[in-house]
């Protein structure tokens, strides 16, 4: 197994990069802040938005190992963790389904403009009775001549309050029927559909979420996506490359802590010496660099599967139990390190903190993702 990158990927790497520091850091204001149209067309621009999808959509025709690699560095370099929490879910549970799932019309009517950053999109699933659980989600799509009308209230959505079109699922045909739920592209504007304000959180704060309130709402045949009774079979690929990749700009975020964390503890002396020499400090810090090794191989792996066009339910629930408990423990191992400087509101390393407790959360939680690994490992 050959683990060095090629020079284009080397390449890459170093321009996203140079990316973050001259075209998001420079713009990006410290603390919490909104979300940013600005940034998020800065990253369109370099090409974040489309970077896997085909060159023939408007995307960069990236395979998914070279993807990572520019969302890792993307992570390292940002701090924004919301901005880039907000250009996953649109890549991973809007753009991709539509991709994946969508007929010619689709693609070429919503691809372009979600890699060029002009529409911004989500998933709308999670409901207030359903949570996880797809099956049994209740906003409904009622056949009506050539077209459906959709009922119901998607919550906690991602974007929702920023974003031009919905990948909606809905009942279609008898309750808690695998074939009975569709998914159905719909678009901000159309009759029917109204997005609550952004809610507040405590984390994440650039990354808008809302309600997506669905009444009377008329869309015609052409806007279901992958075909009547598809929609569980749409939501389960969408998921699983959800978590496969919504956390690949967290490893980047742990290189980031690692480095402030080994900075900080060969600087600041108490009792006459650097922190670091103290074992508990150093113990802490050398955790941090084997997880973040860890998440590494595991997520470069997981890319490398997809790219080879396997199915990873099992690998890609293993990912993502994996980087979200690494995400949490890292952000408070360099929240420790930091000490009092941490605790004062503003610094990395307490926005780190509030930011990463969604990761456990956000695309099945982390009790879900062990549920699914012990269900798939025959227990």
């Amino acid at each position: 197994m050959d683990f060095a990158l090629t020079a284009e990927q080397e390449l890459m790497r170093k321009e996203t990069l140079r990316f973050t520091q001259t075209r998001l850091a420079a713009d990006s204001p410290s603390g919490d802040r909104p979300f940013s149209r600005e940034l998020w067309q800065h990253c369109a621009e370099f090409g974040v938005q489309g970077m896997p999808f085909p060159h023939e959509y408007g995307g960069q025709g990236a395979d998914l190992l070279t993807t990572v690699l520019m969302l890792e560095e993307l992570g390292y370099g940002c701090d924004d963790n919301g901005l880039l929490f907000s250009l996953g879910a649109h890549m991973w549970s809007c753009a991709l389904p539509i991709w994946r799932f969508g007929d010619a019309g689709q693609r070429e009517r919503y691809l372009p403009s979600l890699c060029d950053g002009s529409m911004i999109g989500v998933q709308a699933v999670t409901e207030v009775g359903s949570g996880s659980d797809a099956l049994t989600v209740g906003t409904t799509a009622r056949q009506i001549g050539d077209g459906y009308v959709l009922d119901g209230v998607k919550t906690f959505i991602t974007n929702a309050p920023v974003a031009d079109v919905f990948v909606v699922l809905a009942r279609s045909g008898e309750p808690k029927d695998v074939g009975g739920l569709s998914a159905f592209i719909v678009e901000r504007d159309q009759p029917g559909v109204s997005v609550g304000k952004p809610v507040e959180k405590m984390g994440l704060s650039s990354s808008p979420m809302g309600e997506v309130v669905l009444d009377g709402c008329r869309v015609p045949a052409s806007a279901l996506l992958g075909g009547p009774g598809a929609g569980m079979t749409v939501f389960n690929t969408t998921i699983e490359w959800e978590r496969s990749f919504i956390l690949a700009t967290a490893v980047g975020t742990m290189r980031r802590q690692l480095e402030e964390s080994v900075a900080h503890a060969r600087t600041h002396t108490r009792f006459g010496e650097p922190i670091g020499r103290k074992q508990s400090v150093a113990g802490r810090i050398v955790d941090m660099r084997v997880r973040l090794d860890a998440a590494q191989l595991m997520l470069y792996r997981l890319a490398w599967l997809k790219d080879q066009g396997r199915r990873t339910s099992l690998e890609s629930s293993i990912v993502k139990l994996y980087l979200s408990e690494a995400l949490c423990e890292s952000s408070m191992s360099a929240f420790a390190t930091h000490g009092a400087y941490a605790y004062m509101s503003g610094t990395s390393q307490e926005r780190d903190v509030r930011d990463a407790l969604a990761s456990r959360i956000y695309s099945g939680t982390s009790d879900l993702q062990r549920v699914v690994i012990a269900r798939m490992l025959g227990l």
